[in-house]
């Protein structure tokens, strides 16, 4: 099955404390279903110092979230849009926005 969420698509995220940002996925985790987008939740985790790091601190990275909680940004207005494929006239698939009918694919 094709994916609908590929890595550099951009996306809006449609629920939790990130609702409504905008950000590009950065990796896709398809056997946990999840995406990991950039600038978006970002998460804080405290290090303790070590060889490598003496000074330790707080970490800030981007954690994974559910691939249902994204949507791919219309490439014409940016509003979030379902993704449906069409068969080109080549014989490949290519995603298509369902809001605008614009190809998503190159």
């Amino acid at each position: 099955m094709a994916q609908k969420i590929k890595k550099g698509d951009k996306v809006v995220v449609l629920s939790g404390k990130d609702k409504g940002k905008t950000g590009e996925v950065t990796k896709v985790l398809t056997k946990d279903g999840k995406v990991v987008v950039s600038g978006v939740n970002v998460i804080t985790r405290h290090k303790k110092p070590t060889q490598m790091d003496p000074q330790g601190g707080l970490e800030r990275r981007e954690a994974p979230l559910y691939a249902s909680k994204v949507a791919i940004a219309d490439p014409k207005d940016g509003k979030p849009t379902r993704v449906r494929f069409e068969t080109a006239k080549d014989g490949n698939k290519v995603r298509v926005a369902s809001r605008s009918g614009e190809k998503i694919d190159g």
